[in-house]
């Protein structure tokens, strides 16, 4: 059987160390669904006070992530400029300051990370700044006074994530880079491009120009459009000679029927996405694609869950060497299933020790038993 993350623990390296090694580095999930969900989000402003009024709930979020397979802890600090705080309301300058969010949202990541091999990432994400049309000077100022406490702080990398507009997306990626720290880079985009119609290759090139080491999308639209969004990035980069590691953290949820803003379009946004949540089975087959076209940061943004990221975990168990320490309470492939008290339950279960197999037939594993090949040997 692999062994689980939690024997592995290694000197800290690099996000882009660990990249450039090829090693395949797993992203965290969801935060401002899960904990709206858990009743310490409020929708609509999607601000993340609860650092500071509820450290306890995000502390726990970001160990659940950690134990499904987390490499990367992000701060909680989506929608954590100072202009979006006081845009939406939460601002209480002796209580939910900027400064105050995002120091918390870093001690809290930090914390947890050490409990396993982590790394944690400062993000920042688009500002009302921009949407009200402040020039560059202005929207700059915003990003450096987040990533003055991700500096303070030392966080591992820094994080541009959630911009739909590419011109902004540079921006960040250029204050970022002012810290000397590795820069990542997600647009929340489409096949279709961002929302002034520059195409996803050109905003990859866009990115990497500005200084970003990784690129990709996240949000907004489900796994399968976010790979072709990426597989056009990648192309872009590809004719223009330039070279970023790609990312991708997609929705948890289905959303072929969206139009170019993604999911926020839909009429069961936010409160009745239920029916449309991947199963953890759909959640390895994006694993596998993302893993086949050359994205090594897969992670996931809206909706997913602990157990989606522990789905992309065993998925890439075989190229990774381990399994995550949330594997220990389930067995791979629903074998766990054998021990249930109703024969036809336990029937459904594969005769095989898929864990032996994955250890000693690794790349047959990989190649056979998929979540498709896996749908095949239960019906």
């Amino acid at each position: 059987m692999l062994p689980i993350a939690k024997s592995l623990k290694q000197g800290k390296r690099g996000i882009l160390e660990r990249l450039d090694s090829g090693e395949v580095v797993i992203g965290d999930g969801g935060f401002v669904f899960a904990l709206e969900k858990r009743g310490y989000v409020k929708a609509g402003p999607w601000t993340p006070e609860a650092t500071v009024e509820h450290p306890e709930a995000v502390r726990q979020l970001h160990r659940e992530f950690l134990r499904a397979g987390s490499n990367v802890l992000q701060t909680f600090t989506f929608y954590a400029s100072e202009d979006k705080l006081e845009n939406r309301g939460n601002y209480v300058a002796e209580k939910i300051t900027c400064q105050k969010v995002n120091e918390a949202a870093c001690d809290i990541a930090k914390e947890v990370a050490t409990e396993g091999d982590a790394l944690v990432a400062g993000g920042v994400s688009q500002t009302p700044s921009y949407l009200s049309c402040k020039d560059k000077a202005e929207v700059k100022a915003v990003f450096r006074k987040q990533l003055e406490v991700f500096m303070k702080k030392n966080v591992d990398f820094l994080i541009a994530e959630y911009f739909e507009h590419v011109e902004e997306a540079v921006w960040a990626v250029e204050v970022l880079k002012e810290s000397g720290k590795p820069v990542a880079a997600t647009m929340c985009i489409g096949p279709e491009g961002d929302m002034h119609g520059v195409p996803p290759g050109q905003c990859a090139v866009q990115l990497v120009n500005a200084g970003a080491s990784i690129v990709g999308v996240n949000c907004h639209f489900d796994a399968e459009t976010c790979l072709q969004t990426v597989k056009l990035m990648k192309e872009g980069l590809q004719a223009a000679k330039l070279k970023a590691h790609l990312m991708s953290q997609p929705l948890a949820f289905h959303t072929p029927d969206c139009g170019k803003q993604g999911f926020i379009d839909l009429p069961e946004f936010p409160f009745a996405l239920e029916p449309r949540i991947v199963s953890r089975w759909d959640v390895q087959k994006y694993a596998r694609k993302a893993y086949d076209l050359g994205i090594r940061y897969i992670g996931g943004c809206c909706g997913f869950e602990p157990y989606h990221i522990r789905a992309i975990a065993e998925e890439l168990a075989p190229e990774r060497g381990f399994l995550p320490e949330a594997s220990e309470k389930h067995g791979s492939w629903g074998n766990s299933l054998s021990m249930h008290t109703k024969p036809w339950v336990r029937a459904s279960v594969p005769p095989r020790d898929f864990s032996v197999e994955m250890h000693h037939h690794k790349n047959a594993f990989a190649s056979q038993y998929t979540p498709h090949s896996f749908n095949l040997l239960f019906s």
